[in-house]
């Protein structure tokens, strides 16, 4: 499953200064997808948490270092989609890897069920005006495959409907691409039964409760057709433009450090630059 992406400076003529990187959890484009082949409780090189530590700090410093040169630079947006069951960390992988990101250069966009609004327009409405301009990190909490998931499990589109809407999501990822925006989507691969624990943690702590809800519980019953239009989302829309990464997240930590590693891989190959000072220093005396 070990293979290689590109990314690099893209402008209207699409990607260029492309540079490579491995990663064994991407996903090929238009490559067969079966989740019960890809492990949810990988740990790659490490026994356990406490050896990965020190990586995972390194690389959150790295990333800040990063998105600083990255901000000045504003020759790319950098737009990363998280995906997943619930419980699945969404929210914790933001919460670790990005603390050493500059609070003004990120914007962390969670998509819920639509309002009246945004259901009163094409399904991509709401997502466009979310995508991050050039020199800032967007995160999506949930995206437009909510629109390819949960519509799909519950019966408001058909089968028919779902294949168009993954065909105008690889349209639109296209165009995003075309105009300086860098996508990493992510899958966060838990298994049933660690679902289980988890859920089983929040009812035990008093302190986690708060993030319980009744659908949590409700569309456990559908897990086997989530898998199956995850699988049917990613090997539609895994391109080179805008890749899947099916990340094992059974262990939160080691989700963490795979994520970040990719991020500030993805970052390094564009390499930004702080642009030239817009005065004459010379002429400045104190």
């Amino acid at each position: 499953m070990r293979d290689a992406i590109e990314v690099g400076d893209t402008g209207s003529t699409g990607f260029q200064n492309k540079m490579k990187i491995e990663s064994p959890y991407r996903v090929g484009a238009h490559a067969k997808v079966k989740l019960a082949k890809w492990s949810t409780d990988d740990r790659g090189k490490f026994e356990g948490e406490e050896e990965a530590k020190q990586e995972l700090a390194d690389r959150v410093q790295e990333l800040g270092q990063w998105q600083e040169a990255f901000a000045a630079d504003r020759k790319n947006a950098l737009l990363i989609v998280l995906q997943g069951m619930d419980t699945g960390g969404k929210d914790g992988t933001i919460r670790h890897i990005f603390t050493g990101v500059n609070p003004q250069g990120c914007d962390v966009t969670p998509f819920k069920v639509p309002t009246a609004e945004e259901a009163a327009h094409d399904f991509l409405w709401r997502i466009h005006k979310a995508v991050p301009e050039k020199g800032k990190i967007g995160i999506f909490n949930r995206s437009q495959y909510e629109d390819v998931l949960v519509t799909r499990v519950h019966k408001m589109i058909d089968d028919k409907e779902a294949e168009r809407r993954m065909g105008a999501i690889v349209e639109f990822e296209k165009m995003l691409a075309e105009n300086g925006v860098v996508i990493l989507k992510f899958f966060l691969h838990i298994s049933f039964e660690e679902q289980t624990r988890r859920l089983k943690s929040r009812l035990e702590d008093p302190d986690k409760r708060w993030k319980l809800s009744l659908a949590d519980f409700k569309e456990r019953k559908y897990w086997a057709k989530y898998q199956q239009y995850y699988e049917d989302a990613i090997q539609a829309t895994s391109r080179k433009h805008a890749p899947w990464y099916i990340v094992p997240s059974d262990h939160k930590w080691y989700r963490n450090v795979v994520i970040s590693g990719i991020v500030v891989d993805a970052m390094k190959a564009l390499k930004p630059k702080y642009p030239k000072p817009s005065i004459d220093l010379k002429a400045i005396h104190l």
